[in-house]
């Protein structure tokens, strides 16, 4: 739980081992929540992506938050507005709040990235959306069409527009 300071939330001091965070499973990817609105004091929200090939999510714009990618393994190709760019390792990329873009994962190797977005809260979508990963050896579920649709319903409630074909 945050320090409450006269009303006010703020950022706790924590250590998170590898594979302690809450994992989900996205639309063919593996989410694992590094730091939640909660721990940060409502500042951030950072999430590990395992994405597998012909993985990511469809383009879509963030209205509350911007969005930032580090890479830590493999080639994602971001659509960065009308610009296409081919990410590596140790690469960044920022993505401001109501900029279309998406990952595509068109490597035949899994992605990795740290996904960041500034205001936290985002991953209340995520938490509703998605199906928790409590067995990170099971494969990802073949589910999305029905990860697809309740992107569409929820978005509008967390601020998100998703462009399914775009």
């Amino acid at each position: 739980m945050p320090a409450m300071t006269g009303g006010a939330r703020t950022s706790r001091l924590f250590h998170r081992r590898s594979a302690e965070g809450v994992s989900y499973w996205g639309p063919g990817d593996l989410y694992t929540f590094l730091v939640t609105g909660e721990e940060s004091g409502g500042a951030y929200f950072s999430m590990l992506a395992t994405v597998p090939p012909q993985g990511g999510p469809p383009p879509h714009i963030h209205l509350n938050e911007a969005e930032t990618f580090y890479v830590l393994d493999g080639t994602p190709t971001f659509r960065l507005g009308d610009d296409r760019i081919v990410a590596g390792p140790g690469d960044f990329v920022n993505v401001p709040q109501g900029v279309l873009h998406c990952f595509r994962n068109l490597s035949e190797q899994p992605v990795r990235m740290i996904l960041t977005f500034t205001p936290a809260g985002i991953e209340r979508f995520f938490e509703e959306t998605l199906e928790r990963a409590h067995d990170l050896t099971q494969a990802c579920p073949d589910n999305i069409a029905e990860v697809s649709a309740r992107y569409a319903e929820a978005a509008p409630r967390h601020g998100m527009q998703f462009f399914l074909d775009a």
